[in-house]
């Protein structure tokens, strides 16, 4: 009986992998594994230095969007003054899953025993605490705020059951029982809330019913009040607006872009402290003046004397931090004191005004060795698959799944599983990547330019990863062939060619290209891209706007390689994008990047994506079991599902370069050329961040 208890025990700690368990891999564009975003705080009453500026999160992951609470949260018996201390609220990604946690920070190492009232990590110099338990699974937290025994966040774990319908809501969790209620209703996506000083009402940038239409930069939201307690007496108070913040009960702040001058500034809105509330009765006025972008406006409750506001001006490279006196009518600089080449995003302002917040990359300047990984392990929906992002473009798995291609622009890479002997094969620009089924050390990839037209040369060519000095062209015929897929039996390509005058799919000879036979798969006046050959090669996935050519509204189909059996495998909705599509080792699923699920965030409160709402989904080949893996703000894309599976663990580089590397939203270096200043410009600054 004991050998059998020791046995089941074991089995439980470590279990059997299945035939069916396996790995996919992905990317996240915008140089995502190079944030390594912490908390810092600045006092608002004293001059802004490094000296003065203080790390308060951990070092540990990504850690944003902060709020001070106007409460500890933990009963603590202490010998000193409470002012030794820094309560925060904020999001993380440690452990691979977006959560929400409680610090609070002393400011030096020596503690003296206390007790607490709930459970609580200890360290040094701090007590931190989860505040949300996996309570709703796997999903993505957003924008929180404390509110008596309340937690007021977005998350995005329900399905609204439709295509490109945001799944981002709000819910209030009581953190005394755990009790959660969403606040959403639903059918509607609510960003950034913000509750009121009372505690009574809640703002958000929602969309409403209109739903989202595919933006990707500053949202046409607008701004909803309701009670915070349930969610009714929901109202629309001011048209197009995000990022709402309050002062009182009846004043908030939001941004929004000028359509008389394009900047985007920061206003105020006056709500009627009697009578009915609607859009009508609402007062509206612009604060910050034209001549700098000025967003996510920040309060502290009753003081009407200045705002926090992130800005870009004109003569800026990077984001700043800025008070806006509302009395003067001028900005007060505080971040670029400091920090004068990083980033800084989303500020949040104490209770009592004494303390602003924000986070930026913590980078080398700051003295910190920052880790960087190869494969960052990203909790799974799904018990029997392993999901990793790569630190690199359009992965692919090798047929053993020991070794990784990827591409890291400009140039083609391949890396040992465990992150070893990492070396460049093609130098040149190019993307995709695939390997060769039966050839040993063959990859195959796209060179030339990304999203060019049907004229421009872009060529499949095949890479000998241990000579790399043997590359071969496969194509030759000076127009855009990409995306090769290559057959099981290692004898055919599968392609995309504009060689018609239309992006269609083709299949040519491996090893000879084009030369050793050519054949049409697909025909007419739309784009068939992102091939790919299911294991046993009786289908081949892709993605096309045969639709709506032109549109940029992309569907999977299959096909059968002679060109029989063509249907839609995923209908992705009006004006919607289903594309990299990856056939499972079974053959059984495919795994691919959509925005099925809509936006998740408000883009500007994040560095730059270009495509904000990519996320990783798998569906079976009825189209059943839609399957989200992924839940971010950021672009995920580009997923290859692996041959083996591989243990849920973070694998490091064993070298990696300089971090905070990331761009700005590109959308904000396009400045309106037209306007009032308005402004005092400050010094360009162009050094790289973190350097």
């Amino acid at each position: 009986m004991a050998l059998l208890l020791l046995t089941v025990l074991f089995l439980l700690l470590h279990p059997i992998s299945s035939a069916s368990t396996t790995s996919i891999i992905f990317a996240t564009l915008g140089s995502r594994s190079s944030y390594a975003f912490d908390v810092f705080t600045l006092p608002t009453t004293s001059s802004p230095s490094l000296a003065n500026e203080i790390q308060i999160t951990d070092g540990n992951s990504l850690n944003f969007n902060g709020h001070f609470p106007n409460q500890t949260l933990i009963q603590l018996q202490d010998s000193r003054s409470t002012s030794a201390a820094i309560s925060l609220v904020y999001v993380t990604e440690r452990g691979g899953s977006s959560n929400i946690f409680f610090d609070y920070v002393y400011l030096n190492s020596h503690r003296s025993r206390r007790s607490r009232s709930m459970s609580a990590l200890e360290f040094p110099d701090r007590i931190q605490v989860p505040l949300l338990k996996n309570i709703d699974g796997i999903s993505m937290k957003d924008k929180p705020s404390v509110s008596g025994d309340y937690l007021i966040y977005v998350s995005t774990h329900e399905d609204p059951g439709k295509p490109r319908v945001s799944w981002t809501a709000v819910y209030s969790t009581e953190l005394t029982t755990g009790l959660t209620r969403r606040l959403t209703p639903y059918g509607i996506a609510d960003f950034s809330p913000a509750v009121s000083p009372s505690g009574v009402y809640t703002a958000v940038a929602s969309y409403g019913e209109s739903g989202w239409n595919g933006e990707v930069e500053e949202l046409s939201t607008d701004i909803y009040v309701f009670l915070t307690r349930d969610g009714s007496g929901r109202v629309k108070v001011v048209e197009h607006g995000g990022w709402p913040s309050w002062v009182d009960d009846s004043t908030l702040y939001f941004h929004r872009k000028s359509e008389e001058d394009e900047w985007i500034s920061v206003y105020k809105a006056v709500l009627p402290t009697k009578g009915p509330i609607s859009t009508e009765s609402v007062t509206v006025e612009r604060v910050t003046p034209p001549g700098l972008h000025a967003f996510t406006p920040a309060t502290s409750p009753g003081n009407n004397k200045f705002i926090a506001v992130a800005t870009r001006r004109p003569t800026s490279d990077y984001r700043h931090i800025e008070l806006y006196d509302l009395v003067k009518n001028e900005f007060v600089e505080l971040t670029r004191l400091v920090s004068p080449t990083t980033h800084h995003l989303n500020p949040f302002i104490s209770p009592d005004s004494t303390r602003l917040g924000y986070h930026r990359c913590r980078g080398a300047s700051n003295g910190e060795t920052n880790i960087k990984f190869m494969l960052e392990n990203i909790n799974s929906p799904k018990s029997d698959i392993s999901l990793f992002r790569i630190d690199g473009s359009f992965p692919s798995w090798s047929p053993k799944g020991d070794r990784i291609a990827f591409v890291d622009f400009p140039g083609v890479y391949v890396v040992n599983r465990d992150g070893s002997n990492r070396k460049q094969v093609y130098t040149g620009m190019a993307f995709s990547t695939v390997w060769d089924t039966v050839r040993p050390g063959f990859v195959y990839s796209s060179a030339g330019p990304t999203f060019a037209s049907e004229s421009s040369s872009v060529d499949i060519i095949s890479i000998n990863v241990n000579h790399v000095d043997k590359i071969k062209k496969l194509t030759t015929n000076g127009l855009n062939n990409a995306f090769p897929s290559i057959s099981p039996d290692g004898k055919w390509i599968a392609f995309r060619s504009s060689r018609s005058g239309h992006k269609n799919l083709y299949i040519m000879d491996a090893v000879k290209g084009e030369e050793g036979g050519l054949r049409r798969l697909t025909e007419g006046p739309w784009s068939d891209t992102m091939c790919n050959w299911s294991p046993n090669g009786d289908l081949i996935a892709f993605a096309s706007d045969r639709d709506n050519p032109g549109s940029g509204s992309f569907d999977l189909f299959l096909i059968h390689p002679n060109g029989t059996g063509l249907r839609k495998l995923v209908q992705s909705g009006l004006a919607g994008r289903t594309n990299h599509p990856y056939f499972s080792p079974d053959g059984k699923s495919i795994v691919f990047t959509t925005d099925y699920g809509g936006i998740s965030a408000e883009p500007i409160s994040n560095p730059h994506h270009y495509q904000p709402y990519g996320e990783i989904f798998t569906v079976k080949l009825d189209g059943s079991d839609l399957k989200r893996l992924t839940h971010n703000s950021f672009e995920d894309g580009t997923p290859a599902w692996g041959p083996t599976y591989i243990e849920p663990d973070d694998v490091e580089w064993s070298k990696h370069g300089a971090e905070c590397s990331f761009d700005e939203c590109l959308w904000l270096d396009a400045m309106p050329s037209h306007g009032a200043t308005g402004v005092e410009p400050l010094e360009s600054n162009k050094q790289q961040c973190g350097a």
